[in-house]
């Protein structure tokens, strides 16, 4: 068994597939509620602080989401987890690179975020890091080629996908009134389709990231709570659901 410290510590890279290790040396956005231990000098400062609007300004560009970040700064190395689900770093060098929102866990302060064309994705331009999420190991395929759209983690150097849905397989009534009234399409009925030249990254599993371990948490605590902390929490939830939209 190995007992870790800030000497053996990984520079910038995984400690095993479901942590990741952050050399704080500079600013860094870093998602809420993923940060699991730190060593060393750091704080970590909400979006919207009058210090940081420069920052915010010039890097995020996705107002969205920018409730759901925090910036890290000072000297330290931080560790970050996801609810057991893979983590893994892309270098970007002057490129664009497109995440899924809810898999994004941080970037450094050089790489401008801003929404995608298609919601719930991020779009990140520029040189630094990007660690994300998936639920199992990421798998990168050459376009053009279409995806089951729960698969995708996001996609590099290409044009935003489109839609594209196989007729043939959804013509029928039981099909057509099970879309009409908001039934959720599979792979093999409505894909990603993907074009022209870059790279698509895919998860192992078209199910969503494993999320579920907070909310059970959550639901766990709620019988100790007293009526103004339950008014505070519904408030909380109706402001998250606002800024989802």
């Amino acid at each position: 068994m190995t007992i870790y410290n800030p000497d053996n510590l990984p520079k910038n890279d995984n400690l095993n597939r479901f942590a990741f290790v952050v050399d704080v040396k500079e600013q860094m956005f870093i998602r809420k509620g993923k940060m699991i231990a730190f060593y060393g000098n750091l704080s970590f400062e909400a979006m919207g602080n009058s210090v940081l609007d420069i920052l915010v300004q010039h890097a995020f560009n996705a107002p969205k989401y920018i409730h759901d970040f925090v910036v890290a700064q000072g000297q330290g190395q931080l560790l970050l987890g996801d609810n057991g689900n893979d983590l893994a770093c892309y270098d970007l060098d002057k490129a664009n690179m497109t995440i899924r929102a809810k898999n994004l866990l941080g970037f450094s302060k050089d790489v401008i975020c801003q929404e995608s064309t298609l919601p719930g994705f991020l779009t990140m331009l520029g040189s630094g890091k990007v660690i994300a999420s998936s639920n199992g190991p990421v798998h990168f395929l050459e376009l053009p080629c279409r995806v089951d759209e729960q698969a995708v983690l996001g996609w590099a150097d290409c044009p935003s996908p489109s839609y594209r849905y196989d007729y043939e397989h959804v013509k029928g009534w039981a099909s057509a009134a099970g879309a009409l009234t908001g039934f959720t399409l599979s792979g093999e009925e409505k894909q990603v389709d993907f074009t022209g030249s870059g790279t698509v990254l895919i998860q192992s599993s078209e199910l969503d990231v494993n999320g579920s371990a907070t909310l059970m948490n959550l639901l766990a605590q709620l019988p100790m709570l007293g009526r103004n902390e339950l008014t505070q929490l519904s408030l909380s939830a109706q402001q998250r659901i606002k800024d989802c939209r």
